[in-house]
């Protein structure tokens, strides 16, 4: 099944509490790191059941090295005469506005929207976002693994420019519109979290705009400088238990990106009467991470000492329900 205008799932049956409308992104950037910059972005608008409205492209100037161009193509010359973010990120905004961002891999693309829009001083009018990856384990789909190509297999969607925005866009946008009618068909509730703009990013100094050459730095990007916290006072009751809540005194560390500044969301944990660990150990109650599968040392550790580990959204939701210490 591709973007053929099925009618499969009537307007009457259509889930009333689905979104209207739908903002499928795929962003190409410099790297994977706080400090990477996009180089370019697309958009493709959906309607509620999924159809194509319309699609938008830009390359931009990332004032920096373009990082692995043997994967996006794009080069210092190439981006050289782009336009800054800040000048595309009124139209990325409307491209994006009250709509649900979908992507695959969406904590990726958001971070990278969500900084780029912190170093414009603004943020992007987005509120909730939906993970293709997180949707396709919904629907229990038989794929070999969660890469992009597979979802396009599965659904019978050509790739014609992997690693090409706009293309990746094209082929998720025809993914999902499938995807979409079957968990309607279903009545599968639709994996949205919550998207919160970052407000805490600073930029200094003021890179110009040129297109960098390998071996030129970029501004130094920085957030809010880490404070030392009280002692927990609260002892360690064990490990987190799946069903359970949270209690206070327990062991949380947190592993890779996570879409609330990381700060912010260890200030909630400590608030909570959660003690934060830099570090995993054999009584470290809980690791947060939103990828479970990669090779961090925190991960490791964690999967060799049987350590429970929870993505970000279901650490949220255990946030609001911490129970008090023992005795």
């Amino acid at each position: 099944m591709t973007m053929l205008d099925d009618r499969t799932t009537a307007d009457t049956t259509w889930p009333a509490a689905y979104p209207q409308g739908y903002a499928v992104v795929d962003v190409e950037t410099t790297g994977l790191a706080r400090d990477d910059r996009i180089v370019s972005a697309a958009v493709y608008r959906l309607d509620a059941q999924g159809n194509v409205e319309d699609h938008w492209y830009t390359l931009v100037n990332p004032q920096r090295d373009p990082g692995p161009v043997w994967i996006h193509g794009l080069t210092s010359e190439v981006l050289e005469d782009a336009p800054l973010f800040g000048e595309i990120a009124a139209e990325f905004a409307e491209r994006l506005s009250d709509r649900v961002l979908v992507a695959h891999n969406a904590m990726f693309d958001w971070q990278m929207i969500a900084r780029e829009y912190a170093r414009a001083e603004s943020a992007p009018p987005v509120r909730q976002r939906l993970c293709t990856i997180a949707l396709s384990k919904e629907l229990n789909l038989p794929l070999p693994n969660h890469k992009l190509e597979s979802l396009a297999a599965h659904y019978g969607v050509v790739q014609q420019r992997a690693h090409h925005a706009l293309d990746d866009a094209r082929v998720l946008a025809e993914a999902f519109r499938p995807s979409l009618h079957a968990a309607a068909r279903d009545g599968v509730r639709l994996p949205l979290l919550e998207c919160r703009p970052l407000t805490e990013w600073t930029d200094s100094p003021a890179t110009p705009r040129i297109g960098y050459q390998a071996g030129h730095s970029a501004g130094r990007n920085s957030w809010r400088p880490s404070r030392k916290r009280p002692p927990c006072p609260y002892p360690n009751p064990g490990r987190f238990t799946d069903g359970s809540p949270l209690r206070q005194g327990m062991r949380i560390a947190f592993s890779g990106d996570t879409s609330v500044d990381r700060e912010l969301l260890e200030d909630r944990a400590v608030e909570a009467g959660l003690h934060v660990a830099t570090s995993v150990s054999r009584v470290t109650s809980l690791l947060v991470t939103n990828d479970p599968d990669s090779a961090t040392s925190k991960v490791v550790k964690a999967q060799s000492y049987g350590t429970p580990i929870v993505d970000e959204a279901a650490f949220t939701q255990l946030l609001r329900d911490v129970a008090p210490a023992d005795g």
